[in-house]
C-alpha cells in the first residue's frame, strides 16, 4: 500500500507542477516553464516506478528504470518509452540553467530559453503526465 499512496502523491505533485507551468508560459516565464515542466515529467515517470516498487537512482534522469519495467506496462505506455527517456535526459540537462541560466556565459535563463522551446517542452509532457496518469488510474 505504501508504494501505491507514494506513487499517487508523486502524481499529484507531477499535475501541480504542470499547472505552475502553464501559468508560467501565460506570465511569459518560458525558463519557468520548462522547470517546472522538467519537474513534472520527472515526478510522473517516478510515480509509475514507485507503482511498481522499482527502486530508481536518485537523480532526475531516470528512463533507464523504465526499460526494467517495460514488460509490466501496456501498450500505451511502453511504446512512448525511447520518446520518455529522451526527454527524460533533455530535460535533466537544462534544469539547472531553466533556474539559473548558464552563468559561466553570463547567458541568463531568460535569455536561454525561448517561447517556442517551453510551449513544446509542455506539450510533450503535458501529453506523458496524461499517459502515466492513465495508467496509474486504471490499475
Amino acid at each position: 500500500m505504501k508504494n501505491v499512496e507514494m506513487a499517487a502523491d508523486y502524481l499529484f505533485r507531477a499535475e501541480r507542477c504542470l499547472k505552475e507551468a502553464e501559468l508560467a508560459l501565460t506570465e511569459r516565464d518560458f525558463p519557468g516553464a520548462v522547470r517546472r515542466s522538467q519537474e513534472a515529467l520527472e515526478l510522473a515517470v517516478k510515480s509509475v516506478l514507485r507503482y511498481l516498487a522499482i527502486e530508481y537512482p536518485r537523480e532526475h534522469d531516470v528512463g533507464e528504470s523504465l526499460t526494467q519495467v517495460a514488460k509490466d506496462l501496456p501498450d500505451y505506455l511502453k511504446d512512448r518509452i525511447p520518446e520518455i527517456q529522451a526527454l527524460l535526459t533533455e530535460l535533466a540537462r537544462v534544469r539547472g540553467p531553466a533556474f539559473y541560466g548558464y552563468e559561466r556565459e553570463g547567458i541568463s535563463a531568460r535569455k536561454a530559453f525561448g517561447r517556442e522551446y517551453a510551449e513544446d517542452t509542455f506539450r510533450k509532457v503535458s501529453e506523458i503526465v496524461k499517459v502515466c496518469a492513465r495508467y496509474l488510474r486504471k490499475t
